[in-house]
């Protein structure tokens, strides 16, 4: 390589937005998804022991998918070929299948092919994928976020395995934060940042277990910053101007009254007009310094002095400019979060629409992703109104979508009409009491033989074990209904209220238990 394509690269490199740069190389940087990366886990035995086949990546933006298919080409010995289905289209796909199939026959090489948001093929393009995948000449894997079972064809989720990908916790985001703030060769670590806590914490918090959005907040806050910006006509200065003979650019955000200089000053961060220099900004030399653009508490002590000049820190009125979002009611522990979420919920839970949207606006102006209120409002439909009104699931679905697809600040009138319109359904709670019953008896193993009537019998040979052997088509009865066993046992899990639509569902039960009973007592119909 010569010095120019060497210049080219770095320059390459230097454009890279820095959660791009911040990728991890290793498993051992890499953070998050325990659940198959930790010790002894599936996904890390076959990474090590380079064993990969063909996987599905599946989990909300920001979460590690592309960052993870990085690692595994740092890890595998295959040829490893990254492509975004955004941008690529069959004619590209084709091509690097032959080429791979090229490879294998001349190295004996197999490829990993990463395409990444996949469910950007549609299913055609995807076929085109599974001749090679079938054959063994590419190993696939794909990155969405969209539910696989959806947006992936069959034959190749047959091939695949499919890792189900968990937001970040806010300990993770906090990890990224500080290693893309120390790291002096791909982060910010050249330019001495500080971070408060109060700034870590609400970053942690409000980007909703994205690390993408977390680096791109600290990214801006740093870059655009005064103290990072060269004068206008004058050299660029890590300190905000000069770090020569001139006087330096004045910074936005003076510290309070009584604020101390950094470490081992025993100078205000502020001189009185006309004194010498304090150690908190500016020149220097030995003419009057500047204020200093991320100050102190009063009272409080600074940060080690920067090598490239003045201090910078990362403080909470900075983390919130730089990802556009408001820090009302916001506390480190994260208990305002949670206690704004419970009061909605509770409120729509008691069917008071003028609370529940206070309380919706009340977390809209916090901050509060609009994406995790819609999860909620799709969560309450089934967990809180049920079949009391099957159309509030319908609903909460389409104001999830128009979150997605609006944002905001419209999509708060989605949410709006959403939240109205569960806040005064019918309640239930029938079915999620029913499939936690029924969970607790499986978990603790009071596990039920399928019946064979009930078995799959369309396998060739299943009739001889007496698989399907019996079975009534339920279509074939009167009113659509047919007196066969479905459990062996006597079990209720779902008992309807009279509350709404279940109103009705509770008297076609219970009608199917008079015609049950007429059939067991003999008396027919």
């Amino acid at each position: 390589m010569d010095l120019f394509e060497s210049a080219r690269r770095n320059n390459r490199e230097k454009a890279r937005p820095l959660a791009a740069r911040m990728r991890p190389r290793t498993l051992d940087e890499y953070v998050g998804q325990e659940h198959f990366l930790g010790p002894g886990k599936l996904l890390r035995r076959m990474l090590l022991a380079d064993r990969i086949n063909s996987l599905i990546f599946y989990g909300p933006p920001g979460c590690g998918k592309t960052a993870l298919a990085h690692v595994i080409a740092n890890h595998t010995k295959s040829r490893f070929v990254p492509l975004n289905a955004v941008s690529a289209g069959t004619k590209e796909v084709r091509e690097i299948l032959l080429a791979a199939r090229q490879h294998l026959e001349d190295h004996g090489e197999r490829t990993i092919l990463f395409l990444d948001e996949i469910h950007r093929f549609n299913k055609a393009q995807q076929d085109v994928l599974l001749p090679d995948v079938e054959d063994g000449v590419i190993i696939l894997i794909g990155a969405t976020t969209q539910n696989p079972f959806f947006s992936i064809n069959s034959p190749l989720l047959s091939r695949s395995q499919i890792f189900t990908f968990e937001p970040l916790t806010r300990e993770h985001i906090k990890t990224v934060i500080r290693r893309a703030l120390a790291d002096t060769e791909r982060g910010l670590g050249d330019r001495q940042v500080t971070i408060t806590e109060e700034a870590l914490a609400f970053l942690a918090e409000v980007c909703d277990g994205d690390a993408r959005r977390a680096l791109t907040a600290i990214e801006i806050g740093v870059k655009s910053n005064p103290v990072f910006l060269p004068p206008p006509g004058r050299g660029e200065g890590r300190g905000g101007g000069r770090l020569g003979g001139e006087v330096s650019t004045p910074h936005p955000n003076p510290p309070p009254q009584g604020g101390r200089g950094p470490e081992g000053s025993g100078d205000l961060l502020l001189p009185p007009p006309g004194r010498g220099e304090g150690r908190g900004g500016g020149r220097l030399s030995g003419e009057p310094s500047t204020p200093h653009p991320n100050p102190p508490p009063q009272g409080g002590r600074g940060p080690e002095r920067s090598v490239e000049g003045l201090p910078f820190v990362f403080d909470l009125q900075l983390a919130q400019d730089s990802i556009q979002r408001k820090a009302m009611d916001f506390d480190p522990t994260g208990d305002a979060h949670y206690d704004l979420a419970s009061a909605f919920i509770k409120s729509l839970r008691g069917s008071d629409p003028h609370a529940a949207i206070y309380w919706l606006a009340r977390m809209l102006e916090s901050g509060e992703d609009p994406r995790f209120v819609a999860r909620r409002l799709v969560i309450f439909a089934s967990e809180d109104v049920g079949n009391a009104d099957p159309q509030a699931l319908l609903l909460a679905n389409a104001a999830w979508d128009a979150v997605e697809r609006v944002g905001l600040p419209e999509c708060q009138l989605n949410l709006s009409q959403a939240v109205a319109y569960l806040a005064t359904a019918p309640k239930s709670n029938a079915a999620t009491v029913a499939i936690g019953q029924a969970t607790k008896d499986v978990k603790e193993g009071r596990t039920l033989p399928v019946p064979k009537h009930l078995r799959d019998g369309h396998y060739r040979g299943a009739k001889s074990f007496g698989h399907g052997v019996g079975y009534q088509y339920a279509h074939d009865g009167d009113g659509g209904w047919v007196d066969q066993e479905y459990i062996p046992a006597d079990v209720v899990y779902y008992v309807p209220t009279d509350r709404g639509f279940e109103a009705t569902i509770r008297e076609r039960m219970a009608e199917i238990a008079r015609r049950r009973a007429r059939k067991k007592e003999g008396g027919g119909e």
